[in-house]
């Protein structure tokens, strides 16, 4: 009798425990995840704030910083909660306090656009024209310093002009076409599809879905892809409408790119940390305004619930690594951003 009670009791905790590993994430949970990415990284001085670079301390730098500011009005599109907007004007006032309200004195083009894109987002969701103003000026900058006709067109990565890139073009496209919405010029319709057909013809294989990583002023091609790439490229297919290449791209980053179905594993203290978070916004966006769940929902479910469970139990946050666990120590909230952005972006799976 009592072996029989024992076997009953450790198969019902064998069936409990597979109930709670098999548990998908729910909006409550993405929100948790969010507020906790805000309870370890988020500093604010006298109505003016910051991420800080990791939980030791210190500023994430420029681009970093402009993403995580895209992270905060995907959580206010996810909840409409007003203070998440009062929280980005917040991060908005620390941004400028430390970058100024121009930016020609950073030499990555790409930089730029990033904020752009946070900057003109924020205006189309709460109508503060001081985001508008900013994010066009320096789009205006930048666009005139960077676009040239060496290689068919298309922006240089750098003032250096060594290269041009996707991490530039695709998030000028989408730059460009924002300000289109914000303003009603048709001349940044013009520039995005422009610099579209131009990335098109030269970083993207119309065979694969593959985006290449950047041309050489010499034409030599770097021919190796990243997820962020793909994602802004998706992005930016899907808002002027071309909705083969932008197929083409989810399927090659599903298939191609996401080994054993989920996003490739990256560093937590460089670039790469954040490039997942890049590629779930804007393939979320393209699948769900396009009704393709079917085909790509449960890969994105499948990702968001392991970033769910990967996250560490002491505080919430979850590195850019899933499904591996979060270890403790030191996180960084670039790298943990990845997460936060996948689960505001993706619907519940349960």
């Amino acid at each position: 009798m009592i072996i029989v009670k024992r076997l009953i009791l450790i198969t019902f905790c064998l069936a409990a425990f597979y109930e709670l590993s098999t548990l998908g994430f729910t909006a409550e949970n993405a929100i948790t995840m969010f507020n906790s990415h805000l309870d370890a990284f988020y500093q604010e001085t006298n109505g003016k704030a910051w991420f800080k670079e990791s939980t030791d301390g210190g500023k994430v730098s420029f681009w970093m910083r402009a993403e995580q500011l895209e992270m905060v009005l995907d959580a206010f599109e996810r909840t409409t909660n007003s203070q998440y907007l009062s929280i980005f004007t917040n991060l908005f006032l620390g941004f400028i306090a430390d970058h100024g309200r121009t930016w020609e004195k950073n030499e990555y083009n790409d930089d730029i656009m990033w904020m752009v894109i946070a900057c003109t987002r924020a205006y189309l969701l709460s109508k503060n024209s001081e985001f508008l103003d900013v994010g066009r000026t320096n789009f205006d900058l930048c666009y005139a310093r960077a676009f040239s006709k060496d290689l068919g067109g298309g922006l240089w990565w750098k003032t250096d002009n060594k290269s041009k890139n996707a991490c530039v073009n695709g998030p000028a496209v989408i730059a460009a076409y924002l300000l289109g919405t914000a303003t009603g010029q048709k001349k940044y319709y013009d520039i995005a599809t422009n610099l579209f057909l131009w990335e098109r013809a030269t970083l993207f294989d119309t065979n694969t879905g593959k985006v290449f990583d950047h041309i050489k002023i010499n034409g030599s091609l770097a021919a190796f892809a990243l997820t962020y790439n793909q994602g802004t490229f998706i992005g930016a297919a899907n808002y002027l409408g071309f909705t083969n290449e932008a197929h083409l791209a989810a399927i090659f980053t599903m298939e191609k790119l996401s080994p054993s179905g989920f996003f490739p594993k990256s560093g937590e203290r460089g670039d790469g940390g954040g490039f997942n978070g890049i590629a779930a916004r804007w393939i979320a966006k393209f699948v769900y305004e396009r009704s393709l769940q079917k085909e790509f929902e449960p890969w994105l479910q499948k990702n968001a619930d392991a970033a769910w469970k990967a996250r560490r139990s002491t505080d919430n946050l979850c590195w850019c690594r899933w499904p591996d666990p979060t270890p403790e120590g030191t996180r960084y909230s670039w790298g943990c951003s990845s997460a936060v952005v996948l689960m505001l972006v993706v619907n519940p799976s349960e």
